[in-house]
């Protein structure tokens, strides 16, 4: 059972950014991925996420075909994106945002707990005070939207979670906490591919770290 790329190639017009990559991540686990920029990295989580098909090979999740559905199967793979701004809806308070897995799915909380309420439970998760909660985006700071990123993320109950640079915006202390709260849903079960340029950040918070270069053949 894990989320994998089996050889997967990705194209941009007639430039391939990623030839033949394979990798697995397992629940309960936190993978580093590392490489240079333009290495391919956003794009294999984009493929590893549905969110964009891989021009050859394939991606399992827990041994089934992964199909492209709003870079979604059934909840079971999320995305924290590296700007958290691009990721959440201006018009929107950090309640809101928190709560969309819930509204998408047309679902109160878990077991039965409102929406809002389960929003305020995964805000102080995370370690959001709840007058920020009826703050928009541009009225928090980068660090701050980031966690009301991670609640929405721990909302949607994935079992695996791809991170694309989640802390490269973030300022140390910042850093240190979506690490942490990300090694918690790892202990929890949850499979976790942390793709970051910060080597020592990956060595101290992943189970294994690989280069991106090392993933082809």
């Amino acid at each position: 059972m894990s989320l994998v790329a089996d050889r997967v190639t990705c194209r941009y017009g007639g430039r391939v950014v990623l030839r033949g990559a394979s990798l697995a991540v397992a629940p309960g686990r936190v993978l580093g991925l590392t490489g240079p920029s333009g290495s391919g990295k956003s794009s294999l989580a984009r493929i590893l996420t549905g969110l964009r098909p891989p021009d050859e090979g394939t991606v399992l999740v827990d041994d089934r075909s992964l199909s492209t559905r709003r870079g979604r199967m059934d909840g079971r793979l999320g995305l924290l994106h590296q700007s958290p701004g691009a990721a959440t809806d201006p018009r929107m308070p950090l309640r809101r945002i928190i709560a969309e897995p819930f509204s998408a799915r047309g679902r109160s909380g878990p077991r039965g707990v409102e929406a809002a309420d389960s929003a305020a439970d995964l805000a102080r998760r995370v370690g959001l005070t709840p007058d920020l909660l009826d703050r928009y985006p541009d009225q928090v700071s980068a660090g701050q939207l980031q966690r009301a990123c991670v609640a929405r993320a721990l909302a949607a109950a994935p079992a695996y979670l791809v991170c694309d640079e989640p802390t490269a915006m973030l300022d140390a202390a910042s850093t240190a906490t979506i690490a942490h709260l990300l090694s918690e849903l790892a202990a929890e079960g949850v499979g976790v591919l942390a793709i970051s340029h910060d080597h020592a950040l990956l060595d101290a918070w992943a189970h294994e770290v690989v280069d991106i270069g090392e993933l082809a053949g």
